[in-house]
């Protein structure tokens, strides 16, 4: 199963990170001899984050910690062909 890692920080928020990520990986598809299974499915995973995901939560939750000088990490997947996400604090 594809994990895909976003870290927001104090200066970027969990969308914001999602929406750069979901950008970069359109942009390494769109590379000559680049785009592979493994990207598409990554930005799949994004896209589908980027349109079910309850952001305002998501931030609460991790500014809270960030604001604590944490650091917060999102693991993001699919299973059943929905987005699940979920938070790991250090």
């Amino acid at each position: 199963m594809l994990k895909i890692e976003l870290v927001p920080d104090l200066s970027h928020c969990i969308e914001m990170v999602a929406k750069r990520e979901h950008a970069a990986v359109f942009k390494q598809i769109l590379a000559p001899r680049q785009g592979n299974k493994e990207l598409e499915e990554k930005l799949e995973i994004l896209r589908l984050f980027l349109e079910t995901a309850d952001f305002k939560k998501l931030r609460y939750e991790s500014e809270k910690q960030l604001m604590e000088g944490r650091i917060v990490r999102f693991m993001v997947c699919l299973e059943n062909g929905v987005p699940k996400c979920q938070m790991q604090i250090t």
